[in-house]
């Protein structure tokens, strides 16, 4: 494996908001078109981990490196990461007073110096790809959550990042819309985009992950290839967790 394939790595990372430490020394390897799940219970560091991925929190102990890139405080470094790494939140954060077309092409027109035209013939191959195309000319309010979630991904898109962060891109929306999410990064992950995603959707995690990363109280406490990771979680609370999580 040489260096160059490796998407990111996060080597003794820790994090502090103030005196709480919300990360305890976090070693992560994700390789480039590997997609990564990452789940636990709610604060165990999981949004953080991949906050901390594209400069959005800034960790204070331990390396990480994106792309190749060693992720700093320094602005240059995290301009240079944000560059090759696109992000999906759970609110969707469109411009509401701007056009579903216009929201998809002001990044790729500012970050990447390309024109109208260039940009919307993107933005509409990104639409898509997301099967919304007919969407375009509607402001934000017009959708459902559903729809917004897939420009909000189609947007990330636009930028053609090398890496895609998601913070539980599912975790807003009412669950019929849940699916037609899904469904669209599931076809990402069948592409071969190097995905790390913070979800609870275990369905998902089965289908598209080829590494489960399980963290509790800011720790990673157990990964593994998704058949071992459900059938076989090897600690008492990964168990626990699985538990609770796959009973319906």
């Amino acid at each position: 494996m040489t260096q160059t394939d490796i998407a990111i790595e996060m080597i003794g990372v820790d994090k502090w908001f103030g005196d709480f430490q919300v990360l305890r020394n976090i070693d992560l390897q994700v390789q480039a078109g590997e997609r990564v799940v990452i789940c636990g219970p709610s604060g165990s560091g999981k949004s953080t981990v991949v906050r901390c991925l594209n400069g959005l929190e800034i960790h204070q102990q331990g390396r990480i490196f994106v792309d190749g890139l060693e992720l700093t405080k320094k602005r240059k470094a995290i301009k240079s990461i944000r560059a090759e790494v696109g992000m999906v939140f759970q609110q969707f954060n469109l411009f509401p007073h701007l056009t579903v077309l216009e929201n998809l092409t002001l990044g790729p027109m500012k970050a990447r110096g390309l024109s109208k035209e260039e940009a919307e013939a993107r933005a509409m191959k990104y639409l898509e790809r997301v099967h919304i195309p007919e969407q375009a000319e509607k402001k934000p309010g017009q959708l459902s959550g559903g729809q917004q979630q897939r420009v909000a991904i189609a947007r990330s898109l636009c930028m053609e990042p090398k890496i895609m962060l998601f913070d539980e891109p599912t975790s807003a929306l009412d669950p019929e819309m849940i699916s037609e999410v899904l469904d669209v990064m599931l076809e990402l992950a069948e592409e071969g985009m190097t995905m790390v995603v913070v979800t609870h959707e275990m369905g998902f995690a089965r289908k598209a992950a080829d590494m489960m990363v399980f963290m509790d109280e800011g720790e990673i406490v157990e990964t593994g290839k998704p058949a071992d990771f459900f059938e076989n979680p090897q600690t008492d609370r990964c168990k626990q967790f699985l538990d609770q999580i796959l009973q319906h």
